[in-house]
């Protein structure tokens, strides 16, 4: 989604764009389980399935590797709405850190 290459549909309110993202970027607080996400990225509906372990790390590695600053214009995001390229890279990282906590890494 950040690179732009998956394009979910828009589901942003103007409390999602300012105050829930304001909280969810800034706020000192960790990011909850089972935060609901759009449904394009729902493992149980739409989401990328897993498969092998070693090269779905592979894969990840690859991906974030793209995940830089860039001059590309950077997409909405589907909840926070438009984002500048440093709020993107503050949502990666969050979102990357609440995964890996989910794993207890």
């Amino acid at each position: 989604m950040a690179l732009g290459e998956t394009t979910p549909r828009d589901v942003s309110t103007a409390v999602t764009r300012s105050l829930i993202k304001w909280i969810a970027l800034y706020a000192p607080l960790r990011w909850p389980p089972g935060i609901q996400t759009v449904q394009e990225f729902d493992q149980r509906t739409a989401g990328t399935c897993p498969t092998d372990f070693a090269a779905d790390v592979a894969e990840l590695e690859r991906l974030l590797d793209r995940i830089r600053p860039c001059e590309a214009p950077w997409p909405r995001h589907p909840i926070f709405g438009p984002m500048s390229e440093s709020t993107w890279l503050r949502w990666a990282y969050l979102h990357m850190d609440h995964h890996l906590r989910q794993f207890g890494a």
